[in-house]
């Protein structure tokens, strides 16, 4: 008999296994979304259909290898986050998980505080997402890139104009190897108009320089401790850690961090506003993938107008579009519109004629004087008959009885 007949060869599948962490911050966080993030944190609110942060989900279990989904923050977890993780567990039959912070760690110290469930079962890699980002997610490009040029840092990237590149993380990018050589966080004067997309890729070695960033600032932290204070506990701020500052502009240019470049869809999600924006890029998607979630024209059913999505509790009458206006505002749970009012805002969207153009960075005010904005009712707010609201934001529970424009109704 031959060696192999006596000694049957045994062969061993090795099984590439991922994880992907959401970033989904704090209740701190969402004051651009008030009133609406006093009924629902910011990471739910719905944005073309479904809860914000299912977009990211939906995207993190489509690759291959996907084994667990972390959410990091500093929320405190409520009937609402806990129905979410057990929905989404249900559907895409991953584990789902939020671990909360114990204070606010900025955006790189949940990761290390964290490291052993993110590094646990040996992760050949993990993605890492802001959640207040809207995009069509490649990631099974940026996983393509990182294997064929594996580094502890991989930055999906995209391009900006010159002004509002200012308003982002800015990367200088060697052109052909892609290595990220400068990085500045939102910069005074124009660096690149290459812009961080807040989706990353790392390596188990990318928590390493976190590392040093933590052992630092505990060491910092001690020599600024009052007198007579004990030092040698842990320094209340040695926890935090801002990916952006403290690490990829610390490492740029040291053959770590290199940059992956899309040319899909992207928008921060900063404010209500840019939510509304973030809707119908995702609802220009739906056609291929989520056709199911676009409304459809019936016979004796609402009159359809591009791409539309009905919530499954919503019921519209054929004549909707009759006798009332509501343009670019988002109306609130249990909210009623009289006849023939006019609900409208003024929407921020980016220039149309410039292909690299982005929402401009909202502020609510500017000279102490309201600036035109889209329309936000809050949850049960009653509009009467033939009154027009214009560029306003209206706090839940209230009726009002005459029209108001450039107001918060308080």
């Amino acid at each position: 008999m031959r060696p192999s007949q006596l000694c049957p060869r045994i062969q061993v599948a090795i099984a590439i296994m991922l994880k992907a962490v959401i970033l989904i911050g704090g209740p701190q966080k969402g004051t651009r979304f008030r009133p609406l993030s006093f009924e629902v944190p910011k990471p739910l609110f719905p944005v073309a259909g479904v809860p914000m942060i299912q977009h990211h989900i939906e995207a993190c279990a489509q690759v291959p290898g996907m084994q667990e989904i972390l959410l990091i923050g500093f929320y405190q977890p409520d009937e609402a986050l806990t129905r979410f993780l057990e929905a989404a567990q249900q559907e895409f039959n991953l584990p789902v998980r939020y671990l909360q912070e114990f204070v606010p760690l900025g955006t790189g110290g949940g990761l290390y505080h964290f490291r052993d469930q993110i590094l646990a079962g040996g992760p050949e890699a993990f993605f890492v997402l802001n959640a207040d980002v809207c995009s069509d997610f490649p990631l099974s490009a940026m996983l393509a890139a990182y294997r064929r040029q594996p580094h502890p840092f991989l930055l999906l990237g995209t391009t900006a104009n010159r002004t509002q590149s200012l308003n982002y993380g800015c990367i200088v990018e060697n052109p052909q190897t892609h290595e990220v050589l400068h990085y500045v966080e939102k910069p005074s004067t124009f660096v690149s108009d290459v812009i961080n997309c807040g989706i990353y890729l790392f390596s188990p070695e990318a928590l390493k320089p976190l590392r040093d960033v933590f052992q630092r600032n505990q060491q910092d932290g001690q020599f600024c401790l009052p007198p007579g204070e004990d030092s040698s506990g842990l320094w209340p701020g040695a926890g935090t850690i801002r990916l952006e500052q403290d690490v990829f502009s610390a490492l740029a240019g040291q053959g770590q961090i290199y940059v992956h470049l899309t040319d899909g869809i992207w928008s921060q999600i900063k404010s209500a506003g840019s939510a509304l924006y973030a809707s119908r890029l995702y609802l220009g998607q739906y056609q291929l993938t989520h056709p199911e979630r676009l409304a459809k024209h019936t016979p004796g059913g609402p009159r359809i107008r591009g791409n539309v999505y009905i919530h499954p509790t919503a019921k519209v009458a054929p004549s909707a579009v009759e006798h009332t206006c509501v343009l670019h505002t988002i109306v609130g749970w249990g909210s009623t519109v009289g006849r023939w009012a006019r609900v409208e805002g003024t929407p921020n969207d980016p220039n149309p004629n410039d292909p690299r153009a982005h929402m401009d960075s909202e502020s609510l005010f500017k000279d102490g004087k309201l600036l035109p904005a889209i329309t936000i009712l809050g949850c049960r707010v009653r509009i009467p008959a033939e009154v027009l609201i214009l560029n306003s934001i209206v706090l839940p529970h209230k009726e009002l009885s005459r029209s108001f424009t450039n107001q918060i109704i308080l």
